[in-house]
């Protein structure tokens, strides 16, 4: 699994973990249903969250769940999955996007894509998801060029970019697409009122998974010589985390303007778990099972308290193991299939992400170390305006 948003369950709760899993599930399943069995490699935590917005806006319906088969990832267990137009927009965008990123791996040459017999398979498949997102896009009123001339636009906009370059023109293409897509959920609601908000925070979250994903990356793309935003237009860390922290007040106020059925879900991940990532990524502050430094090493980023050069464990100077690189498409393809085979992605307590290799917690994993309370399970108000711990 990839993407910014990946909650712990203890802060869902179980009626609000059931939920999340609902709409994770339901993408799984519209992206095989329609699509495919292959394409549920794109299955994504950041996709479902047009499922749920979908869903906030327009409340629960019975033709909008159904019951899903046992899978190895619910421990061969059923459950209730959300099966409207709402996952089947969110696969429709996984997919275009996902055919937009191979494509970009190809032309980079990245990996075993470097290999031209390699190549001409992935530019197959990413033109199959090219076109069978379209479809799905189009099953649901969605026009996918939006998508499509966005990424295309990105890749000329990184070749201008350089030192001075504001940041804020690299991430447009991002913002654009998805507040596209965060609009649209609108209209499959049947509340086109939403669709201005919502694209206001559609576009502040695309804005954030650019930036986080470039705040992650950064050092790694420096060791391989890869490109990044930050090191290309020489922004400072602070400077990115100032523009991650309008971005998420932007999102906040925006959804005030949202008038939702039921605002919970779509609240606690867009607002409460979307700072945490903020702060995951800056290594300023998260969950206590993530603070662990034999788990994850010491807090990174301008923020974090300096590192002595002299270690008592480590007299003589020698570097701790570096993380190692990101794995190319297909062999990130082959992991994420182990881990879904061998149910890691659910049981273990943690795991390496397929592609970027970078530490994830199991579903199923018992954070209770962990002393988050704030908003665990507000069932007496809409958004948690009665959690005295967020200003929101």
């Amino acid at each position: 699994m990839f993407g910014i948003v990946r909650p712990c369950r203890h802060r869902l709760g179980e009626g609000l973990a059931a939920q999340w899993m609902a709409h994770l599930c339901g993408l799984c399943l519209a992206l095989r249903k329609d699509h495919g069995q292959f394409a549920r490699i794109v299955t994504n935590y950041d996709g479902l969250l047009i499922s749920v917005l979908t869903e906030a806006q327009a409340g629960k319906s019975a033709d909008g769940r159904r019951t899903a088969g046992p899978c190895p990832l619910r421990g061969m267990r059923t459950a209730s999955v959300a099966d409207g137009e709402g996952a089947r927009l969110a696969a429709a965008v996984s997919l275009v996007l996902a055919s937009a990123k191979v494509r970009d791996h190809v032309a980079d040459g990245d990996g075993l894509l470097a290999r031209r017999p390699v190549a001409r398979a992935a530019r197959r498949v990413a033109a199959s998801w090219g076109r069978a997102g379209e479809r799905g896009g189009t099953a649901v009123g969605f026009d996918t060029a939006v998508l499509v001339d966005a990424v295309d636009r990105q890749v000329g906009l990184e070749a201008l970019a350089g030192p001075g370059t504001p940041l804020l023109t690299v991430t447009e293409p991002t913002e654009t697409a998805t507040a596209a897509a965060f609009a649209h959920t609108a209209v499959l609601a049947g509340r086109p009122g939403n669709a201005v908000p919502l694209a206001e925070a559609g576009r502040l979250f695309g804005r954030l998974a650019h930036l986080l994903d470039a705040v992650e990356d950064q050092a790694a793309d420096a060791a391989s010589g890869a490109w990044n935003p930050l090191t290309a237009t020489g922004t400072s860390r602070a400077e990115a985390r100032r523009l991650a922290d309008d971005a998420l007040h932007g999102i906040r106020l925006a959804l005030k303007d949202v008038e939702f059925t039921d605002a919970k879900l779509a609240h606690l991940l867009l607002v409460h778990e979307l700072r945490r990532s903020v702060d995951r990524a800056f290594g300023t502050e998260s969950c206590g099972h993530e603070r662990a430094e034999g788990a994850f090493g010491p807090p990174q980023g301008p923020y974090a308290p300096p590192q002595h050069p002299y270690d008592a464990n480590n007299p003589f100077g020698a570097q701790p193991p570096q993380h190692p690189g990101k794995r190319g498409f297909w062999a990130g393809c082959a992991a994420a299939i182990g881990l879904c085979c061998t149910c890691k992605v659910c049981c273990a307590d943690e795991f390496e992400g397929p592609w970027s290799r970078k530490k994830r917690e199991g579903w199923c994993s018992d954070c209770g170390s962990c002393d988050c309370s704030c908003c665990e399970a507000c069932s007496c108000c809409e958004c948690c305006e009665c959690c005295s711990c967020c200003d929101c």
